[in-house]
């Protein structure tokens, strides 16, 4: 469910550039996506039955679209108001609790096709497959905590499926729970909420009567100061009763803006691995895995082609091989050709390009370093500007077909000697320099966030 979660947050993501602030903060933020019933039809629950009634009359073709572009063809959606959205939680739970064995629910937690047979291992990413294996086999003994980091879909929350599935196997009777960090937040907001005692006892038990506790995107409590304090006290719990942590994010500790010193500390303590974008060969190897998983007939030349046009997102990478299949089963062939890929990731790829421009560059660097527009296209001259300006020159001569004196202009009149001078010197570091790699690719993954 997590993963049609992050799909429902781009669809919010698309709204709100289409619709006003006041319409988007009032009606549709607060749609919260209940379940993906039967895999065709999204369940919302709306904040009241105004709110119900003010998307259906006003919002309805925006948000059909939206969902369209995110989750594809065929998807329908129902909208509950605030008594309809209680009753079917209501029955939601009482399905739930007919498997209320702990092995049952442990199960329930974990995707079944990500296993560590299912992972894909190459130079990327060995060293953090290794660690997630050692503490999957001795919980609570190796590594704790293990905390994971890495862009957006290069593969960490198929790790923590994994360690839990292999756990589930293995060691059956073990007591995991696997909750995202805006999970954790929300049923801590809640049991506070209540204003009863045993509401928050009941939040504590859940989350502290552990083997193996796993949270997901643990980037999400930054700012949020009341859940970093419940957390804090809830890891302790757990580690000083020897059980197992495992935390992942999209970037280290030290990199969690507004994080708590004591958190960072706690975080720190254990194993601290980066989960890198695959290589070449990685990529194409994940492919050809999936391929076989999912008894694709495709040509190998089309494996390639994908794997060349995609090297910083895996689940992006898969979604590609899977269009190009179900095109070339539309048109009636058995096996799918790097024609049938060309033609049905033309408009994908043409997208893409389309829609990057310097602009969304400059945005992205200066989000990840924290810096202001005005000063990376200014003259300051301090180390901590004049990095992400170059990164920025770099992507832009590389992502964008612009002449050398047209980037100058973005950058405050810039001469082309300056701009040649910060492409090649990123250029040399990305090479040898795998903290440059990273960084840039991590800000490459921040392209699809953002729109001209």
């Amino acid at each position: 469910m997590d993963e049609y979660v992050e799909l429902w947050k781009k669809v919010l993501d698309k709204l709100e550039m289409q619709v006003s602030a006041v319409s988007f903060d009032l009606w549709i933020k607060p749609l919260e996506l209940l379940e993906f019933k039967n895999y065709n039809t999204l369940i919302l629950g709306a904040s009241s039955t105004t709110a119900k009634n003010q998307i259906l009359k006003n919002h309805i073709s925006k948000i059909q679209e939206c969902i369209k572009e995110v989750f594809g063809e065929g998807i329908s959606f129902e909208i509950l108001d605030q008594n309809e959205k209680s009753q079917f939680v209501k029955n939601l739970s009482s399905v739930e609790q007919n498997t209320n064995q702990t092995q049952d629910q442990n199960k329930s937690m974990f995707n079944s096709k990500y296993t560590f047979d299912n992972f894909v291992v190459g130079k990327s990413n060995q060293f953090v497959y290794a660690a997630a294996r050692a503490v999957a086999e001795h919980p609570g003994q190796k590594f704790n905590p293990l905390f994971i980091y890495g862009g957006v879909g290069l593969g960490k929350t198929h790790l923590l499926h994994a360690i839990g599935n292999y756990i589930n196997e293995y060691m059956p009777n073990l007591k995991i729970m696997y909750a995202t960090c805006e999970k954790f937040k929300n049923d801590y907001i809640e049991s506070l909420r209540s204003n009863k005692e045993n509401e928050t006892i009941e939040f504590r038990e859940k989350y502290r009567n552990l083997d193996i506790l796993m949270i997901d995107d643990i980037q999400f409590i930054s700012n949020k100061t009341s859940t970093q304090e419940e957390f804090f006290h809830t890891f302790n719990e757990l580690y000083q009763n020897n059980k197992q942590i495992i935390i992942s994010s999209d970037r280290p500790p030290k990199e969690i803006a507004t994080l708590e010193e004591r958190l960072s500390s706690r975080f720190t303590c254990g194993l601290i691995q980066d989960i890198q974008s695959p290589d070449f060969e990685t990529r194409v190897a994940i492919l050809r895995k999936k391929s076989q998983q999912e008894r694709y007939l495709i040509d190998d030349e089309v494996i390639e082609f994908i794997a060349e046009k995609v090297d910083t997102n895996i689940r992006e990478m898969e979604g590609l091989l899977s269009k190009v299949y179900f095109f070339a089963t539309l048109l009636g062939k058995k096996i799918a050709g790097i024609d049938d890929a060309r033609e049905a990731l033309k408009e994908t790829l043409e997208k893409q390009k389309e829609d990057l421009n310097p602009n969304i560059i400059i945005e992205c660097v200066c989000d990840y370093f924290n810096i202001s527009k005005a000063d990376i296209v200014g003259k300051k001259k301090s180390k901590e500007i004049v990095e992400p300006r170059m990164i920025a020159i770099y992507l832009i001569s590389e992502l964008i077909d612009m002449p050398l004196i047209s980037i100058g202009k973005y950058f405050g009149g810039r001469d082309h000697t300056t701009i040649i001078h910060a492409r090649d010197k990123i250029t040399d570091q990305v090479k040898n320099n795998i903290r440059m790699h990273n960084t840039v690719k991590e800000i490459e993954n921040m392209f699809s966030n953002y729109k001209k």
